[in-house]
């Protein structure tokens, strides 16, 4: 095999409307919404960075500014945070700037995920990078972007990631057939279903929110027609290049995580992302915690009343 090309930049596509969290975000980007004391879109861009990706381009659209403003420099504030000398807030506010070199371009229209990564074709120009969506968290403690790198280089290809669910869950995801590899959490995708109903699904391994694409993929999304929901479907060009020739950068991976994920795109799972993240912090988890049982024993207690 060919020398391949090392993963240098990360693509961030930021551009959904969040109607699922209205009115919240009739105004604020959902991305924006805060785990405990950090919008989510900055544990993505963390992410991005703990794995050696420090060149993030986000794909953003109308109404999204914040999610500029946060990652530049607030002169104003960090003077009067250093009037103040308030040196603990005045570096958590400089953390988002220094993190990484941003970049942004507008997703003009919500043509889907598939027309939001081609988006980022100028800027990725022919090199291999990687795609983590917002709504999708992946605890800094479990390293499944380094590992899918590996794989990339160990392979070629593109490389997805996948979780196993029941068997009742596969129609809210894309789906994959998979053949085993020789490594225990890599496997070979045979074949890619967007959102298929339950008897049609492959296999129960879903695709969540992060990939590391060949640059083979921008050519086929060029000609991917829309698929599911009227959009151009990333699934749709990933399952072209399953069945391509590794010489013209085709093939496609699967790391099989088994990690700690957070799905921040629904408000049940992002109240309990809340819950877990804050429970976990050194300054509030112990008060947090003491709070928390004493709620649920006195909401226990009441329901046992009233029934």
């Amino acid at each position: 095999m060919a020398d391949i090309e090392p993963v240098l930049k990360a693509v961030v596509p930021a551009a959904g409307l969040g109607t699922r969290f209205l009115p919240a975000t009739k105004a604020t980007p959902k991305e924006m919404l805060p785990i405990v004391d950090k919008p989510a879109i900055q544990y993505v861009v963390e992410e991005a960075v703990a794995a050696g990706l420090s060149d993030v381009l986000m794909i953003t659209g109308r109404s999204k500014r914040s999610i500029e403003d946060h990652f530049d420099r607030a002169y104003e504030l960090e003077e009067a945070l250093r009037a103040k000398g308030d040196e603990g807030r005045l570096a958590a506010v400089r953390e988002s700037s220094d993190l990484a070199i941003m970049h942004y371009v507008r997703q003009g229209e919500p043509r889907g995920l598939g027309h939001a990564v081609h988006c980022a074709r100028q800027h990725v120009g022919h090199e291999p990078f990687a795609v983590l969506l917002g709504d999708d968290m992946i605890d800094a403690r479990d390293n499944l972007l380094t590992r899918m790198i590996e794989v990339r280089q160990q392979h070629g290809g593109s490389v997805v990631a996948l979780m196993e669910v029941e068997p009742d869950q596969v129609s809210a995801y894309g789906c994959v057939a998979i053949e085993d590899t020789g490594d225990a959490d890599v496997v070979r995708i045979t074949d890619l279903v967007e959102k298929p109903p339950v008897d049609e699904a492959p296999s129960n391994w879903i695709i969540i929110g992060r990939y590391v694409c060949d640059p083979a993929v921008f050519d086929v999304l060029e000609k991917t027609a829309p698929g599911r929901g009227g959009e151009i479907q990333l699934t749709d060009a990933l399952r072209t290049l399953a069945d391509t020739p590794a010489s013209e950068g085709g093939g496609v991976y699967g790391v099989k995580f088994r990690g700690r994920r957070y799905d921040t795109g629904n408000k049940l799972e992002y109240l309990r992302t809340v819950v877990q993240f804050a429970s976990e912090r050194q300054d509030l988890g112990d008060e947090f915690m003491t709070w928390l049982r004493d709620f649920v024993a006195q909401h226990d207690k009441g329901t046992s009343a009233s029934s």
